[in-house]
C-alpha cells in the first residue's frame, strides 16, 4: 500500500507539473501566487507573396465582391464622418454639440464597425492608403489594391454626394467636411501630421493581424478592428486641429470632389502624398524591421522574429 501511495504520489505530481507546463492551471496551488502559466506556443506560418499580377482573379466573384463590399463600406465611413462634421460645425457653441471628441469618435467608431462587418469579405481597408500599405508588403496583387482603390474613392465621393443631397446649403456653407491645413500651420506641418498618423494607422493594420500575433492568441482576429477604430480615434483627436485630418485619401477627395472649392483643392496634394509615404513607412517598418521577412527562409518560417 505504501509503494502504491508512493507511486500515486509520484503520478500526481507528474501530472501537475505537465498541467502547468501545458497552461491548463488546473492546479493553481501549484502555480506562484501572481503569475500565469505559459500557454504552448502555437505554430504559424506565413502566407506565401501575392503575385503581383494576378488576371486570374478577375474572372472570379469574390474579386468583384469584395470591391462592392469596399465601396458600399467607404460609402458609409464618408455619409456618417462628413454629417459629423457638418453637425459641430452648424453648432452655436461648443457645448452644444459633441465637439472635436466626437467627431474622433465618429470616425473611429465607424471604421471599427465596418472593419468588423468587411474583414472576411475584403480584409476591410475602407483605405486606398492601407490597401497601398498591404500592396507594398505583397499581401495584395496590384491588380485588387488598383480595383480596391477605384472602388474606395467612387464610394467616398457617393458617400459625400448624398450627404450634399440631403442638405446642399448646410454642405457648402460648412465646407462639406473637405480637408484643408488650418490657419496657423503650415503645408509642410500638415504634410507632417498626415505621414505620422498614417502611419499610426497602417502599423496598427500590420500589427493586428499579423499571422504570428494570430497564432499565439487566437481571440485576437475577432478584436483586429478595436484596435484599428481606436488608432483612428486617437489619430483624430490629434491631427484635427491641423488638417481636419486625412489618414485617407478617398475620404479627402471624395469631400473635395462634392464640395468643389479651390480651398479644398489647393491642399488636396497633402492628403494623397502624406498618407501613401505614411503607409509606405510602416510596410517597411512591420515587415522589414519588425518581421525580417526578406530574411527568412523556408525553413525557418516558423522561427520567433
Amino acid at each position: 500500500m505504501a509503494g502504491k501511495d508512493s507511486s500515486s504520489r509520484h503520478r500526481s505530481r507528474d501530472d501537475d507539473d505537465h498541467d502547468v507546463d501545458l497552461g491548463l492551471n488546473q492546479y493553481p496551488d501549484k502555480v506562484p501566487l501572481g503569475t500565469l502559466a505559459p500557454a504552448p506556443p502555437k505554430d504559424y506560418k506565413d502566407p506565401p507573396p501575392s503575385p503581383m499580377f494576378e488576371h486570374g482573379e478577375l474572372r472570379t466573384w469574390s474579386f468583384y465582391r469584395a470591391g462592392i463590399a469596399e465601396f458600399v463600406a467607404t460609402f458609409l465611413f464618408v455619409y456618417v464622418s462628413v454629417l459629423t462634421v457638418m453637425g459641430v460645425g452648424r453648432a452655436t457653441n461648443k457645448c452644444a454639440t459633441v465637439g472635436v471628441q466626437g467627431i474622433a469618435w465618429a470616425f473611429g467608431g465607424m471604421i471599427f464597425a465596418l472593419v468588423y462587418c468587411t474583414a472576411g469579405i475584403s480584409g476591410g481597408h475602407i483605405n486606398p492608403a492601407v490597401s497601398f500599405g498591404m500592396l507594398l508588403a505583397r499581401k495584395l496583387s496590384l491588380t485588387r489594391a488598383v480595383f480596391y482603390m477605384l472602388m474606395q474613392c467612387l464610394g467616398a465621393i457617393c458617400g459625400a454626394g448624398v450627404v450634399k443631397g440631403f442638405q446642399a446649403t448646410p454642405y457648402d456653407v460648412l465646407g462639406g467636411g473637405a480637408n484643408k491645413v488650418n490657419l496657423g500651420y503650415t503645408k509642410a506641418g500638415g504634410l507632417g501630421a498626415e505621414i505620422v498618423g498614417t502611419f499610426v494607422l497602417v502599423y496598427t493594420v500590420f500589427s493586428a493581424t499579423d499571422p504570428k500575433r494570430i497564432a499565439r492568441d487566437s481571440p485576437i482576429p475577432i478584436l483586429a478592428p478595436l484596435p484599428i477604430g481606436f488608432a483612428v480615434f486617437v489619430v483624430h483627436l490629434a491631427t484635427i486641429p491641423i488638417t481636419g485630418t486625412g489618414i485617407n485619401p478617398a475620404r479627402s477627395l471624395g469631400a473635395a470632389i462634392i464640395y468643389n472649392n479651390a480651398i479644398a483643392w489647393n491642399d488636396q496634394w497633402i492628403f494623397w502624398v502624406g498618407p501613401f509615404i505614411g503607409a509606405a513607412l510602416a510596410a517597411v517598418y512591420h515587415q522589414i524591421v519588425l518581421r525580417a521577412m526578406p530574411f527568412k527562409t523556408p525553413n525557418n518560417d516558423k522561427a520567433s522574429t
